[in-house]
């Protein structure tokens, strides 16, 4: 019994952390559930297609693979053993975080289970984040319903258990949204952890994938333009609600004597922000001798000598018009994750998003959300934009989940204006949408378990074949480099150039280019070569080097594959060299000067106009000419218009020896020197020899000579060859007769 007058003892405070523990338990367990119930559901589909093996359905993900063994095995992004870093790794930091489980005996396929397990933990970290981030847009209970979107959008399922680096990039976006609005919208907040964790994430971000680069600049943004008060509150300190952060031009006044100070340093972090993006470009530079990665050579449209240029808006207009009408809409592409019909109301809800920031008094937030829902359409400027399911527009999709409960927000307000109980009804809406997203998640979980199957049976079967069937010494072509790598443990020569250094460009190029590459490989370093493909033989496209078929793999019920059949070849390199000279009689004098049409290396050293005339690089194609048992081929670019390229081969008068084909026949005019020197009719066919008179030059040995179409009609440029005009041999250069040509396709 308590002595009377004794003190009471008070219950002692709660702890404030563990307040804030509960709160969180509350309301981001549930949603991370919904996530683990997601993930077991896919899973069990994914492993039941595919005979109860783990299996990814994008044979990208294998290349992540093979760089995070390379990482365990103590090599630093180097794709083969004992050849050196390579920049084929987008995301540097993807194989980093799979590393770890590769040396604790997650070999083979079992390494999919650890890239499962990261994908799934940051779709639910995405999904919270989410929540955070539209609350104080659209209120704390028409957030989840932005959260539920995010939740029942097909695309995160479908990337969550790919392998890929999807989900944490979307959610490093998210993350620093959040933060860098956090740091505007109250001075209480901008404290040295946030700052820290801003900072952070400004160089994470492009270390997870180059359009990580959107975190460094926001959180530059933030930092830049709101600078934190003089003194914060002392740590503990009872944090009363505070209004949003005054306008940048009031930075001075609320900073007080100490603005010059501290805008100093507000600007010195922000540079320190900027300073992210650097990072991989300057590895890159520093380990390759260029700033581009190989992905960014072949998939990035500006640096595309077919695409870029005058050629790029165009193309980049018709994505656009694809993004707008096809994919927001839900038909094609997206159709298996967007429902159809959806552009209306996409848009509508693209544009609640500065409503929504409006009322809830969070501009530089709702700023931020509709800059990353624009961001979707970045991709349109990527030649490979409709490739792998979109996987590089749906790390922003977020945003527009986000944008959807704002447009619930919109019209409950709308439809409060006539009945005022209605304004409760926003939550409703935001979960009927979310509900319309989450009726397509089994054709998404559907679609990922075909998909994972399909490059099982494909891919990894090949790469399981060359295993057991290649030599150790063999050294293995490919076009989709991932899994026949990682299985295999055979060289690779990637022919596209994502993991193989300078190759992409002579990829880029096309396919004659890549002929007459191999041919300076094969007399330099023959050991590079591959001695066997395996490959899509159309996206190969170069029939003169694939020898005698090995294996072929088939796989019809699929939709995700470059191509039905994948074959095995043993590598041919016979007709390398074969169309170095002309066929005819000048083939036994030795040219003064000669431009390989389609060798990089040769165009280059003659100013060739290659771009010019029409044509892409599928137009650039090794032909194989034919006339009884002789056989040559020859690297060319087809519907040329015009041809211009400079000759050093003195100043006296020349024989110019030109390889043309003219599927249609065609006449050229030959020019130097600004004047006309010839017309030429070139006869229809895939391979002619014809010979023209030049002139002495005027100049110091070298000429500018001119090659045009006069009827419209294009024509194949594949040789030029330069003699003196006092070696002409005893007759005419021609063809051989009875010859055939047609490209190596």
């Amino acid at each position: 019994m308590r002595p009377l007058g004794a003190a009471v003892n008070p219950r002692p405070a709660p702890d404030p952390r563990v307040e804030r523990l509960v709160s969180a338990a509350w309301r981001y367990v549930p949603l991370g559930l919904a996530v683990g119930l997601l993930a077991q559901r896919t899973t069990a589909t994914i492993l039941a297609r595919n005979g109860g093996e783990p299996g990814v359905p994008l044979d990208d993900a294998y290349i992540h693979f093979q760089y995070a063994r390379s990482l365990a095995e103590g090599r630093f992004y180097a794709f083969m053993p004992g050849e050196g870093y390579t920049s084929g790794a987008t995301s540097l930091l993807w194989p980093a975080a799979l590393a770890p489980f590769y040396l604790l005996g997650l070999r083979d396929t079992s390494i999919v289970w650890a890239a499962w397990a990261l994908g799934w933990f940051f779709f639910a970290l995405l999904v919270a984040e989410v929540m955070r981030l539209a609350e104080r847009l659209v209120g704390r209970a028409t957030a989840l319903g932005a959260a539920a979107a995010t939740l029942g959008f097909g695309g995160y399922t479908w990337f969550a258990a790919s392998g890929m680096e999807v989900t944490p990039l979307a959610w490093a976006l998210a993350y620093t949204a959040r933060l860098a609005s956090e740091w505007h919208e109250g001075p209480e907040r901008r404290a040295w952890p946030l700052r820290q964790r801003l900072l952070v994430m400004a160089f994470v971000g492009p270390l997870v994938r180059p359009e990580g680069t959107l975190c460094s600049l926001m959180a530059a943004a933030a930092l830049a333009l709101f600078a934190p008060p003089v003194a914060g509150p002392s740590p503990g300190a009872r944090q009363e609600p505070s209004p949003p952060a005054p306008l940048p031009g009031e930075r001075g006044r609320e900073a007080g004597g100490a603005g010059g100070r501290r805008g100093w340093l507000a600007r010195a972090f922000a540079l320190a922000a900027l300073a992210g993006p650097l990072v991989p470009p300057l590895i890159n530079r520093a380990l390759t001798g260029q700033f581009a990665t190989t992905t960014t050579i072949v998939k990035w449209l500006p640096p595309n000598p077919y695409y870029g240029g005058a050629n790029l808006w165009v193309t980049v207009r018709a994505n656009l018009d694809t993004f707008v009408r096809v994919l927001l809409d839900g038909r094609e592409w997206s159709a298996i994750f967007v429902p159809a019909g959806s552009q209306p109301v996409a848009l509508a809800a693209f544009c609640c998003i500065p409503y929504a920031g409006y009322r809830g008094r969070a501009p530089f937030r709702a700023l931020l959300v509709l800059g990353l829902a624009a961001s979707m359409a970045l991709p349109t400027t990527y030649l490979s934009f409709l490739w792998n399911r979109l996987r590089y527009l749906w790390p922003f999709a977020f945003a527009w989940c986000i944008g959807l409960a704002c447009l619930a927000r919109a019209l409950a307000d709308a439809a409060a204006s006539v009945r005022p109980r209605w304004a409760s009804a926003a939550p409703l809406v935001a979960g009927a949408l979310a509900g319309l997203l989450a009726h397509h998640l089994p054709w998404s979980m559907d679609d990922v378990a075909t998909s994972a199957y399909a490059i099982h049976n494909q891919q990894v079967e090949l790469g399981r074949w060359a295993a057991e069937s290649l030599p150790a010494s063999a050294r293995i072509g490919v076009n989709d480099t991932g899994a026949i790598a990682y299985l295999s443990g055979r060289r690779t020569f990637d022919v596209v150039g994502l993991t193989t250094p300078r190759e992409a460009r002579y990829w880029v190029a096309g396919a004659g280019s890549r002929f007459e590459h191999y041919e300076r490989l094969e007399a330099e370093s023959p050991s590079v070569l591959p001695t066997h493909f395996i490959v899509y033989p159309h996206w190969m496209s170069l029939d003169a080097v694939l020898g005698r078929e090995l294996t072929r793999a088939t796989v019809t019920d699929q939709t995700i594959l470059g191509g039905t059949t994948m074959v095995a070849y043993e590598a041919r390199y016979d007709l390398l060299h074969t169309g170095a000279r002309p066929l005819g009689p000048d083939a036994a004098l030795a040219p003064l000067d000669e431009l390989d049409v389609a060798d990089l290396e040769s165009e280059a050293a003659h100013a060739y106009d290659a771009p010019e005339g029409g044509g892409t690089e599928a137009d650039n194609l090794a032909h194989v000419y034919e006339a009884g048992e002789r056989r040559a081929a020859d690297g060319g670019r087809g519907k040329r218009l015009y041809d211009g390229f400079t000759l050093r081969a003195g100043v006296g008068p020349l024989r110019l020896v030109a390889r043309l084909g003219a599927p249609q026949g065609a006449r050229l005019r030959v020019a130097t020197g600004g004047g006309a020197v010839a017309e030429l009719e070139v006869p229809r066919g895939a391979w002619n020899e014809l010979s023209v008179a030049l002139p002495p030059a005027s100049g110091a040995g070298e000429r500018r000579v001119e090659v045009e179409s006069t009827d419209g009609r294009r024509f194949v440029s594949m040789h030029y060859w330069a003699y003196d005009a006092g070696a002409a041999p005893p007759e005419p250069a021609a063809p051989p007769p009875g010859g055939r040509a047609g490209p190596s396709h």
